[in-house]
């Protein structure tokens, strides 16, 4: 079963400092039909305007990424850690039994694009922890989150792969899944799967999702930058 979610159709929240798109039901948007999928609760795609951001404010249980895709996400929490998050790096906060962070643009004077993506974690009110690790920007498939952190990547506290797939041209890729159900979100660029094709702002929820090998097959004509899901 395939189920396509399109750029357009995503709720919004314009405040002027930030334009954020909401692929599921977040903050006063609500859609019955996309309260989340599986265990995958939020994707924001947030552009945040030059020397602005979220100030301090709290999170607890719920594994939260940011994805950057353009410009630099600083950050600051209650416990004292701060640093910058820049294109091309992943950010991964189980916030645990409880944090106050904050999340700026590090920039004066360019915009920052970014994802938030929120997972709903395993185990509840377990101690806030930080990981950050650099992606680059090498093309193909890469491993940036599993629950066992496994092949160098994001060690999140639930059931769950996260996928990167980077394309600079006309290419063919093949994924392996290990669960019943995958969400496609396309960053920038365009994709083709199951003869679909997506553009950026585009998600996809599958379910059963792997052809007879267990396999995803996907496909882009040019530059892409998209992220797989690998749920339950």
């Amino acid at each position: 079963m395939l189920q396509i979610r399109r750029s357009n159709d995503r709720g919004r929240a314009d405040f002027g400092w930030l334009d954020s798109r909401h692929t599921f039901s977040f903050g006063q948007y609500r859609d019955p039909a996309f309260m989340g999928f599986g265990h995958l609760r939020v994707i924001n795609d947030d552009r945040v305007i030059a020397g602005r951001g979220f100030p301090l404010h709290p999170h607890r249980n719920m594994e939260i990424i940011s994805y950057v895709v353009a410009g630099e996400l600083a950050h600051e929490d209650s416990e004292g850690h701060s640093g910058v998050v820049r294109a091309g790096e992943v950010q991964l906060m189980s916030a645990g039994r409880g944090i106050r962070h904050s999340e700026m643009n590090g920039s004066q004077t360019h915009p920052l694009h970014f994802l938030q993506i929120w997972v709903n974690p395993a185990r509840t009110e377990t101690a806030p922890r930080y990981e950050q690790l650099d992606f680059g920007v090498e093309p193909g498939l890469a491993l940036i989150a599993s629950p066992d952190g496994r092949d160098h990547s994001l060690q999140i506290g639930r059931d769950l792969d996260l996928h990167r797939l980077l394309g600079t041209g006309p290419s063919e890729h093949r994924l392996a899944l290990r669960r019943p159900r995958a969400w496609v979100q396309v960053v920038h660029g365009t994709l083709t799967l199951r003869g679909e094709t997506l553009h950026a702002g585009d998600g996809v929820a599958l379910t059963h999702p792997s052809d007879a090998s267990g396999h995803l097959d996907l496909s882009c004509a040019g530059p892409v930058d998209a992220l797989i899901f690998d749920l339950l």
